[in-house]
């Protein structure tokens, strides 16, 4: 909604120093979504006048049309001689009244306005256009031409209103009444506490049975129909140069003058109006639903089927009006024409006037389904104010009378279908309750009268809703409108106290650790749409019976090409991988934590579930058994240089260790001791590819996999060589690691440091010989580190040797050597015994 600043000073006297800044700030503290203020007239300095075209003479000698003119400028000019300007247009004539900038004149742009020789004639300024003045759409194309009892030498930037600012408003679906500047102005009133002249208090005339017939089938779709009429028009009027004005400064344009007078009194009412030309109107008005596949031609020259939901206006003919939406072809208002035999000016004489009040969900339907969205059906889909429908009528016939030379016809025509005032019963302190802030009985009775509304009642507050106000229901609504005229800006910044003992469960624990270690490991959290299709699995080749093929498809998805939820994290954290390298980003280690949709094929059809309480524990729980299952899980992924070459050394590419090192960090964060053993896995390389496992209730669980993609994969996917990737399932490390985590130890005793390298076959996982190794050291044992593997032919083909770092500390007592030893050879045995381990050497 575009408010002119001047137009806004009709309804509130605000003081002269205001600025459409001042107002802008205002309203932004009341709640209303003011964007910009617009400056009119910014760079536009004078002598701008009126002046009357003497002569034009044609110059044919040049490529294009141009006309030197003489124009009467009165003492304008300090002469009192005409002015002889050169101009191209051709939209006026001897004896109109133009607009003229002077020598001197500054025009938007900075376009200066100078004496100069020009098509071999002296040109002493410019007949301006509406564009040139920076006007905006007035209609029409060429130079302004004035009505013609516009006084020669007028200054022309105060006939024009040409020095304005204008607010620009984003009205919120809720807010509809500031579509209007009746909504506007009562806001400003209420902010600046001025006192509001309502543009809708007039004296409006009884419904009488004289009026234009009219029959609703549908009180449902429209409740409220008010007909005026008005007869003798005068077909040659015009609209005046104030309206249109505040026409093209609102944002529309200019048209003729009882459709501008419509448009003029919906802005300034926020009640939509058409106008019929009765001459071509057939029988009573009607309002009824229109009949599935009917026709219908709209005013834009659009031939549109009809749906039986379609809300339409008819005479006996058929439709005339797609109602609160736009009006039909058959009963335009025509505009004014001259018989060229006779010279007689015909047009629409005789108006009928419609002001109606419509269903707000029917009029939303209609629009949206025939994609023809108005100024009126933004209004009536955002609620209209159906009390000031006799009111918008009453106006209209005024000005008809005032501008067209009209006579208002006796009848008046007003069905309404009968309707109580909404009342809502709120506590007095609710306000206090909702904002924290006291502000007391006294203060939350007056700001809800200054909104509209009638308040009886003591310690409960009985609310009569204004009419104009639909979007309130219920006491937070009442709440909301205190609070933001009291100003968002005066609630205090409290945070909440929450109960002793409670703060972040284990789960909201284990999820940030998570992301801290990851990120303080080099990885950067990227967070994807959980959204997948058919192609990325394919891509990833699971076999036709692998689980992550089983998938909940949306019925309504954002993108056909991904319809379905996530079954795992990769196809999300490798597109964002793509995409950075294919930003010139090459060195990439990327991590997300989030759910996965895993349908099971037992869920349940849930039911509805009620509105008016809160559900029970019992229909809370039908509903989640409805669900698919949805594993929190991690899962990082790699490419290019995991450690970047420089002075400190060669530097090195991320491959399958880094992916495992990544599940091992996780794994540290959950307490839970992870088991690394080689698999086969898709989408990863059989040959580097890690199943990772953690014990879970005294069972060894697999909780993911980590490793390099299989170059099939890489390539289908549009990956760098060699990217690596790791995925687990978070929800089963927290089991696995419940009472793990303790706080760290510092002993004050020294630690024994012993070395083993042990000789294997080479097909004996590390794994295996390190958990032997830990179970056979004992308690003693505090860590021990896999430092180096070697294979060649000092110890033979088809062997390996491992070395491993013991470290033993005894929380009590120095250990001895003879301690340290025993422990280490009693560890030495044990992987023998289960993997065939033999020491180097021995």
């Amino acid at each position: 909604m575009r408010v002119p600043l001047s137009w806004l000073r009709e309804y509130v006297d605000l003081p002269a120093t205001e600025t459409g800044r001042d107002v802008q700030a205002k309203l932004i503290s009341a709640g209303l979504e003011v964007e910009t203020v617009e400056q009119l007239g910014a760079g536009l300095t004078g002598p701008l006048v009126v002046g009357r075209v003497l002569t034009i003479e044609e110059l044919t000698e040049f490529k294009k049309p141009i006309r030197f003119c003489t124009v009467d400028v009165a003492q304008a000019n300090g002469t009192g001689e005409p002015q002889e300007i050169v101009c191209g247009a051709r939209n006026f004539a001897v004896g109109d009244k133009v607009v003229v900038a002077l020598p001197g004149a500054v025009l938007p742009g900075d376009f200066r306005i100078a004496e100069r020789k020009t098509y071999g004639r002296m040109s002493r300024g410019m007949i301006c256009s509406a564009d040139e003045l920076g006007m905006g759409d007035d209609g029409t194309h060429g130079i302004i031409v004035l009505p013609p009892e516009i006084e020669v030498g007028t200054d022309a930037t105060e006939l024009l209103e040409l020095y304005d600012e204008v607010l620009d408003i984003a009205v919120t679906p809720d807010r509809g009444y500031a579509l209007s500047m009746r909504g506007v102005a009562r806001e400003t009133a209420t902010a600046y506490g001025l006192p509001l002249r309502d543009p809708a208090l007039l004296d409006v005339p009884a419904p009488n049975s004289y009026g234009y017939q009219v029959r609703i089938a549908d009180p449902i779709g429209c409740d409220r129909f008010t007909a005026r009429t008005v007869v003798g028009l005068d077909p040659e009027a015009r609209s005046p140069i104030w309206m249109r004005r505040r026409l093209q400064k609102a944002g529309m344009r200019p048209i003729s003058l009882a459709v501008d007078i419509t448009n003029y009194v919906m802005l300034e009412l926020g009640q939509p109006l058409h106008a019929y030309d009765r001459n071509r109107l057939e029988g009573p008005i009607g309002v009824r639903r229109a009949e599935a596949g009917e026709k219908f031609t709209t005013l834009d020259g659009v031939k549109r089927v009809l749906d039986a939901q379609d809300l339409v206006i008819t005479d006996s003919r058929g439709p005339i009006g797609l109602a609160g939406v736009m009006g039909g072809a058959n009963t335009e208002i025509a505009d004014s024409e001259t018989d060229p035999e006779t010279g007689e000016v015909r047009g629409t004489t005789e108006v009928v006037v419609e002001a109606a009040h419509f269903d707000p969900v029917s009029i939303a339907r209609t629009a949206r389904r025939h994609k023809l969205s108005s100024e009126a059906s933004r209004r009536f889909e955002r609620g209209v104010d159906p009390q000031a429908a006799a009111a918008a009528a009453q106006r209209t016939v005024d000005l008809l009378v005032l501008l067209a030379g009209g006579t208002a016809e006796a009848g008046v025509t007003e069905i309404v279908a009968p309707s109580a005032p909404r009342t809502i019963t709120m506590r007095a302190d609710h306000p206090d309750r909702v904002a924290g802030v006291a502000y007391g009985r006294e203060t939350v009775v007056r700001r809800l009268q200054e909104v509209g509304c009638d308040v009886y009642g003591q310690d409960d507050l009985v609310v009569t809703v204004p009419s104009w106000r639909p979007d309130l229901h219920e006491p937070n609504d009442l709440a909301e409108e205190v609070i933001r005229l009291e100003g968002y800006e005066n609630l205090p910044s409290t945070l909440p106290t929450p109960p002793s003992g409670r703060g972040l469960t284990a789960r909201q624990r284990l999820h940030r650790r998570v992301g801290r270690a990851l990120a303080g490991a080099g990885y950067v959290e990227a967070l994807n749409y959980p959204f997948v299709g058919e192609a990325v699995l394919d891509q990833f080749g699971l076999d036709a019976d692998d689980p992550r093929r089983t998938v909940v498809t949306l019925v309504n998805p954002i993108s056909d090409e991904e319809p379905a939820l996530r079954t795992t994290l990769l196809p999300g954290l490798l597109s964002a991988l793509r995409r950075n390298v294919g930003r010139g980003s090459h060195d990439l280690a990327l991590f997300e934590t989030g759910l996965v949709f895993r349908p099971t094929g037992e869920e349940t059809v849930p039911g509805v579930l009620p509105v008016d309480r809160r559900p029970t524990d019992e229909e809370i729980a039908v509903l989640n058994a409805a669900l698919p299952h949805q594993p929190r899980r991690v899962a990082t992924v790699l490419a290019g240089a995991r450690e970047q070459a420089g002075w400190w050394g060669g530097g090195r590419p991320a491959d399958w260790a880094d992916a495992i090192e990544s599940a091992r960090a996780v794994a540290r964060e959950a307490g839970a001791e992870l088991t690394v053993r080689a698999d086969r896995h898709t989408p990863w390389h059989p040959g580097r590819c890690a199943a990772l496992y953690v014990s879970v209730d005294g069972e060894e669980t697999l909780v993911g996999h980590a490793g390099e993609l299989h170059p099939r994969a890489i390539k289908a996917l549009g990956l760098p060589e060699r990217t690596c990737a790791m995925e687990m399932e978070l929800d089963l490390l927290e089991r696995a690691g419940e009472g793990a985590l303790q706080a760290p130890r510092i002993s004050t005793f020294p630690v024994a440091t012993q070395d083993v390298a042990l000789v294997v076959a080479s097909d004996v996982p590390a794994a295996d010989v390190e958990k032997a190794l830990h179970e056979g050291a004992g308690e003693l044992l505090e860590s021990i580190r896999l430092f180096d593997v070697f294979e060649g032919e000092q110890i033979g083909e088809g062997r390996k040797s491992l070395a491993y770092a013991l470290r033993f500390r005894a929380p009590d007592r120095t250990l001895t050597v003879e301690e340290a030893s025993a422990a280490r050879d009693a560890a030495v045995a044990l992987a023998g015994e289960r993997t065939g381990a033999v020491l180097r050497g021995a």
